[in-house]
């Protein structure tokens, strides 16, 4: 199952050439990302709620053409692995068919009080 999420590319993402800045990608991917969840039907606020939170563990991010001012672009998010406590994702943001950023991103479940490492709810795996 591949989500896609559409982003725009407005004033303020881009440097003085009109280039989008790097560290905009991540942005645009979690944006994709929170889409993604929320159109599971993962309500992460109920999720915190009940003492569980999702952060990021590691973003592998290779930068392949540059996007610019006024450009639409499309994220694509799939799942690339699950397990217990950790959910792995191949991300990409293309113009059309041309891949300009992709990421691989894992991200882990962690208690909300102290951080530690927590297992997925059932439920919530069952959805992904």
């Amino acid at each position: 199952m591949t989500h896609e999420f559409p982003v725009r590319v407005y004033y303020e993402d881009t440097d003085m050439g009109g280039i989008v800045y790097h560290a905009n990608y991540l942005r645009f991917i979690e944006r994709a990302r929170s889409d993604w969840v929320r159109r599971l039907g993962n309500d992460q606020n109920a999720m915190r709620d009940a003492g569980i939170i999702w952060v990021v563990q590691r973003i592998e991010a290779d930068y392949l053409a540059p996007a610019k001012f006024e450009d639409e672009l499309m994220v694509e998010t799939e799942v690339e692995k699950l397990t217990g406590a950790r959910l792995t994702m191949r991300q990409l943001v293309r113009r059309g068919e041309t891949p300009l950023f992709k990421a691989v991103v894992t991200a882990v479940c962690v208690t909300a009080a102290d951080g530690r490492p927590t297992r997925l709810p059932a439920e919530i795996r069952a959805l992904i």
